[in-house]
């Protein structure tokens, strides 16, 4: 067996209002998860994917597996009957603000181990996608992160990394004594433009220079690390990616955005795919900023992720549109 991309890390069930919880608003169940979301996203597009993680006994764990193997996706999975799947709940607070709250200590997606990584890799992944979440979980998901970047980077997988930093799951200075060292392993970096400084230790972004400046000084001092592609999500403002050889900008596409939740986790989907079909940089980051737009401008965490024949629907149509 082989796939195309192989990733691993917690899903959670996602518990969405459309207003503030405290007034009793109704909730609408949803899978929840970096790492899955990308996996939707990449199946969505045309490629094999394997999501491996661990879930609970519980109908939430059962709804996580039925809604991810819904997409084609080849579940690795293994069941924690002692832990319960951990849940989230999604305030939609205001039309602007977003809030949420966590209820994953100690869940079963957090002891994910060595052993489920070496599981995983039977399915002879091309490309191996990680992110700093899984890493913060726990010590055991941890080192299982870190294993998986190590061995993947060693079989000469092409790793994904994206930094993904969460304030609720650790400091800054923890991401960053962890993440460090962890991208040099990456053979595509993604972070968010303030994300950077927790994978590149010169501390650019601190020390007063300007913001473009630093995030060059962030990306040249990471590709000398061995990092091929540093690839970096400025929301709105689209995205950017370095490389030895060059500098790539592309301007976000303008949508109406009505949910946020997840775009950065499209664009990364579209980003790998687009790497997978032979694209170049150019081709990566448009179809990233595409991915990224469906996103934004529909509702839920990977509900409105794109097939590969709607991507065109972005990349054509004139605002406010009707396909007939």
């Amino acid at each position: 067996m082989t796939v195309d991309l192989l990733t691993l890390g917690e899903s959670m069930v996602s518990l969405r209002s459309a207003g503030p919880l405290s007034a009793g608003c109704s909730l609408g169940m949803h899978v929840a998860g970096a790492e899955s979301n990308v996996a939707v996203g990449v199946a969505r597009l045309g490629r094999s994917v394997a999501w491996a993680g661990v879930v609970g006994a519980d109908p939430h764990g059962e709804f996580i597996l039925r809604q991810l193997r819904s997409e084609g996706i080849a579940v690795q999975h293994r069941v924690d009957a002692a832990r319960a799947t951990g849940v989230m709940f999604l305030e939609r607070r205001t039309a602007d603000i977003s809030r949420a709250y966590y209820y994953r200590a100690g869940s079963a997606g957090s002891t994910i181990s060595r052993e489920d990584v070496d599981r995983a890799f039977a399915a002879g992944p091309r490309v191996l996608h990680l992110t700093g979440i899984t890493a913060a979980l726990s010590p055991d998901a941890r080192r299982a992160v870190e294993y998986a970047a190590a061995r993947g980077a060693a079989e000469g997988l092409v790793v994904s990394l994206d930094v993904n930093y969460r304030s609720k799951l650790w400091s800054r200075d923890e991401a960053r004594a962890v993440l460090t060292p962890l991208a040099r392993h990456a053979s595509v970096l993604v972070a968010s433009d303030d994300e950077l400084g927790l994978v590149a230790g010169s501390g650019a972004a601190g020390s007063g220079a300007a913001p473009e400046a630093a995030e060059l000084a962030m990306a040249a001092e990471l590709l000398d690390r061995g990092v091929r592609e540093v690839v970096v999500k400025r929301g709105a403002a689209g995205a950017g990616v370095h490389t030895a050889v060059g500098r790539w900008e592309a301007p976000a596409v303008p949508v109406t955005s009505i949910d946020t939740v997840g775009a950065g986790d499209a664009f990364t989907a579209g980003y790998l795919s687009a790497l997978l079909d032979g694209g170049d940089v150019a081709a990566r980051l448009k179809r990233g900023t595409l991915a990224g737009a469906f996103a934004v401008s529909t509702a839920g965490d990977c509900e409105g992720l794109p097939s590969a024949a709607e991507l065109a629907l972005l990349d054509t149509a004139p605002d406010g549109s009707t396909q007939r």
